[in-house]
């Protein structure tokens, strides 16, 4: 059914009344629908427009609320399921089009839409609520997310799903909805009062200079004098103190005096344990010349200051005063932290003076008492000093390679900035791997341990591990832990090296996952299957899935980029490989997660198992094989997409 299609006034007023009657469940429909990589505020208007463009135009002649308009006749046959399944089809072709419009030219010639703009304001989803599950569903397939949206949370039958999906222009969608079922979701959070779509948290952007420079009638010379001021802010040499005047910030949002400092003694008695939680720390803390430089060149986005930002991190000047992490020289660098909503950044200049300036920004979402236990401060000559929570009570590296390493105690000072400690490097041979291993206080909660490596970027990266579902150490249900027991490091050993490839800033934790134990043929031992994923902090994760046999190196066996297995939403999974036994025999091997109670291999090799694994002499090599696995609900699953190390 095109976008072009007319309908009678009657059946354009019954749409306009579902439409409101259902507008927070069809905002959320097209929020989840939407690409997971769209910024949140983008993410967030697109979303209103969609639904707010999903009203059918009427027939040319017909004028709304006129009394005898006629519905659709034969050349108009109704939606799927009436007018609600005519504004949910319609709004599903806006989601899934990748011009953000189905009909016009940029969604023909796939040209990303024009943003969204919302004058003086910012927009996201709060905390817990919709965000929460638009990252947790990052890496399914769009329509997949609409199907689920639309069985799981809007109580639509599968038969109606499938109409509503078809109607929208899903190629596959009964293959979409077999799919959604297969997501393990906890409903009971999805349907409460706070998931609401409509439900959104806002901050001003330019506020106070629009009071001060939009005069009636005079909007667009205000545009030019704002325009002239930020390339003389940019064009001006930086000196001692430099005043951020300019830009697209308001003045008071840069104001040193301005900037947020949390008491010292605030995280021992706050229910929120995270970045806002932290104190003003640092022998600079009131130097109010190198505060207002770290501000201005935040402000001006002048060429003469280098910026890094992990991937998804907005670098836009704040919208309000942002809370003042640290101030201090360390390693010859005078260096700031500041915090501003869901981002970190890090302002360095040389020791002396406004001289070898550079900005880093880091993301911070829903940072915890893990995530959010340490800063890299400083970086210099292959080693780097942290700084630390105000709640971590020790501090100490250990290798990741060596299991039995007990670790040496690192040294803390006064303001948390740690010694300087070893990193791993970026290139060369792998002869260990360094990481930060930290001890919270018992002030707050229970004592907890964890570990932390650095990969590059401004935040360390959280390092966990999940047992076996049916080991000594197993979980009643699949729950990473943290890495410093023996399994996790004994797990850890032979993978760390493996983290070299996720430098960059995008990964906010790791998880080796042993999803299955199974025994190789021939007398060959025990063997563990694990998924070690790496996940973003914009929902998907990367996979690398191995066999780790009782000796010898582990044997790669599927990967896949920016996907929901191996997370919260992707429990249930199912890979095979090719093994070759001591004697230089071939077998086909399969293993699937806790849920999986049948494994059936066709292709190149036929074979059943029950159980959640499977071992039959392997076809020729590079014949397919295809295998599925029945789950102990009755549903279906594939073997995880991507290649492997084990078929070659």
């Amino acid at each position: 059914m095109g976008t072009s299609q007319r309908f009678g006034s009657t059946a354009v007023e019954a749409a306009e009344a579902v439409l409101v009657e259902q507008y927070p469940h069809l905002v959320r429909l097209a929020y989840l629908t939407l690409p997971d990589g769209l910024g949140r505020h983008a993410r967030v208007l697109r979303a209103h427009r969609a639904v707010q463009r999903g009203l059918p135009r009427a027939r040319a002649g017909d004028e709304p609320g006129r009394p005898g308009g006629a519905p659709p006749g034969p050349g108009a046959p109704p939606g799927p399921g009436g007018p609600l399944g005519e504004v949910r089809a319609r709004v599903l072709r806006a989601a899934l089009a990748p011009g953000g419009r189905p009909g016009t030219a940029l969604a023909r010639w796939g040209w990303p839409p024009a943003p969204p703009f919302v004058w003086g304001l910012r927009l996201w989803p709060p905390a817990g609520g919709i965000d929460e599950t638009a990252r947790l569903l990052g890496g399914v397939p769009a329509a997949v997310r609409a199907a689920f949206v639309l069985h799981r949370l809007d109580g639509l039958a599968e038969a109606g799903t499938v109409r509503v999906l078809a109607a929208a222009g899903v190629a596959d969608p009964a293959e979409s909805v077999r799919l959604a079922l297969a997501l393990p979701v906890g409903e009971t959070l999805l349907r409460t009062t706070e998931f609401d779509a409509c439900v959104v948290n806002t901050r001003p952007t330019d506020l106070l200079r629009r009071r001060r420079r939009v005069r009636v009638g005079w909007a667009a010379a205000a545009v030019l004098a704002l325009v002239a001021g930020v390339a003389v802010a940019d064009g001006a040499p930086p000196g001692p103190d430099v005043r951020p005047a300019a830009g697209a910030v308001a003045a008071g949002a840069l104001d040193p005096d301005r900037l947020v400092r949390i008491p010292a003694a605030a995280w021992s008695d706050t229910a929120r344990v995270d970045f806002t939680a932290w104190p003003a720390r640092g022998a600079r803390a009131g130097d109010r010349a190198l505060l207002a430089r770290a501000l201005g060149a935040w402000a001006s986005r002048s060429a003469q200051v280098p910026v890094s930002a992990a991937p998804g991190t907005p670098t836009d000047p704040p919208g309000r005063p942002p809370q003042l992490l640290y101030a201090g020289d360390v390693e010859g660098r005078a260096v700031v932290l500041l915090l501003d909503a869901d981002r970190v950044v890090r302002y360095g200049e040389a020791a002396g003076g406004p001289r070898e300036r550079a900005l880093d920004f880091a993301r911070t979402d829903e940072a915890g008492v893990t995530t959010a236990g340490a800063l890299v401060v400083s970086r210099a000559g292959g080693r780097v000093r942290y700084l630390l929570a105000p709640w971590i009570a020790t501090a100490a590296t250990l290798d990741l390679l060596r299991p039995a390493d007990a670790g040496q105690p690192l040294a803390v000072a006064a303001d948390g900035v740690t010694a300087a400690a070893a990193v791993p490097g970026a290139s060369g041979a792998c002869a260990g791997w360094p990481v930060l291993a930290l001890t919270s206080s018992t002030r707050i909660v229970e004592k907890h341990s964890f570990v932390l490596a650095d990969l590059g970027a401004l935040s360390p990266v959280h390092l966990t591990y999940t047992p076996l579902p049916d080991g000594p150490n197993a979980v009643p249900a699949r729950q990473p832990r943290e890495a410093t027991g023996p399994a996790a490091r004994a797990a850890w050993a032979p993978l760390a090296c493996g983290l070299r490839e996720l430098r960059g800033g995008a990964v906010r934790a790791v998880n080796v996952w042993d999803f299955a134990a199974s025994e190789l043929p021939e007398g060959g031992g025990r063997a563990v299957w694990s998924c070690t994923r790496a996940s973003g902090w914009a929902g998907p994760g990367d996979v690398l899935v191995r066999l780790r046999p009782p000796a010898g190196p582990a044997q790669d066996v599927a990967r896949a980029r920016s996907t929901a297995a191996c997370g919260r939403f992707g429990q249930h999974l199912l890979v095979g490989t090719r093994w070759r036994t001591a004697a230089g025999h071939w077998y086909e091997l399969a293993a699937g997660s806790r849920e999986v109670a049948a494994i059936t291999a066709t292709g190149a090799v036929r074979a059943e198992a029950a159980g959640r694994s499977l071992t039959a002499p392997a076809g020729p090599e590079g014949a397919p094989v295809t295998l599925t696995a029945r789950l102990a609900s009755g549903a279906r699953i594939t073997a995880l997409d991507g290649a492997g190390g084990g078929r070659d």
